[in-house]
């Protein structure tokens, strides 16, 4: 896998792990793999930052309780990085995907969103954003 940061568009650039039980998953990833942690702000609340070697390898966030009560699992999402999120978003739907999140920003770090794409698997679209824009958005 490519390391995170030294990814070129069109290259898978990140992994979120949407998880039923951030803590519990923080600790079966710390002891399957040496994973560590660290906690970020962002958008008015925090995700946690997963890391290997000092390397962020990709994130880990608590679903919404609205989600939990649907049953929604907990689930990975890649991202690709692309230069412009809302255009790649645009032509994915005419290719016969769907998009299924709206582009949107994590404070300073990317602008992203979520599609369908034409086999209906999801992944996500990744636009680095800020002053580290030129590293993916992974300090």
């Amino acid at each position: 896998m490519l390391q995170i940061g030294k990814a070129d568009t069109g290259q898978f650039c990140w992994m979120d792990l949407a998880a039923t039980d951030v803590e519990s998953a923080k600790l079966f990833y710390g002891r399957l793999f040496g994973w560590t942690s660290r906690e970020q702000a962002a958008n008015g609340g925090s995700f946690t930052r997963l890391q290997s070697s000092k390397h962020d390898i990709g994130s880990v966030y608590q679903l919404r309780e609205e989600l939990l009560d649907k049953g929604i699992a907990s689930h990975w999402t890649p991202y690709v990085l692309v230069p412009n999120v809302k255009d790649a978003a645009q032509r994915a739907a005419l290719l016969g995907g769907a998009v299924i999140v709206d582009p949107f920003v994590v404070s300073g770090i990317a602008r992203i969103a979520l599609i369908l794409d034409s086999v209906g698997a999801v992944v996500g679209l990744w636009e680095p954003i800020g002053p580290s824009s030129k590293a993916n958005g992974h300090a």
